[in-house]
């Protein structure tokens, strides 16, 4: 039998993880702008944009870590931040976003699929457009 605590904690995680993470189809719906059941680079790049745009609450053109807000590890952060700044530009962001659709895309088509979402790789592209 699970205690309070533990289904306290299952239920944070859960609402936590947001919706992208939690039901990648949902994903596809909401960033799919050709309507053709995938994401393409195009359109996963498209959505990352409009999201570095709100998360950048001070307008100068970078993300730190806070702004971020645990989408990248400190690790990921600092092999994306080629400058050694401590931030991440759009273009480094919309980098690292690539890799990881690449990384997502085994079967290199082009396109992501919901089945393809729900992958590790997928989760982890899903992290930096939620």
């Amino acid at each position: 039998m699970l205690s309070r605590r533990s289904v306290a904690l299952a239920l944070t995680v859960a609402l936590l993880s947001g919706p992208a993470l939690a039901a990648p189809a949902s994903a596809v719906k909401m960033f799919d702008t050709d309507n053709d059941g995938t994401l393409d680079l195009a359109e996963v790049k498209k959505a990352a944009s409009a999201l570095f745009a709100k998360l950048d609450p001070d307008r100068d053109g970078t993300l730190d870590a806070r702004e971020l807000r645990g989408r990248l590890s400190a690790k990921e952060l600092a092999a994306a931040d080629p400058d050694r700044d401590g931030t991440l530009t759009l273009d480094e962001y919309l980098s690292v976003v690539e890799q990881r659709f690449s990384a997502a895309n085994p079967d290199k088509d082009g396109t992501l699929d919901a089945k393809e979402l729900k992958t590790r790789a997928g989760r982890a592209l899903l992290r930096l457009l939620r």
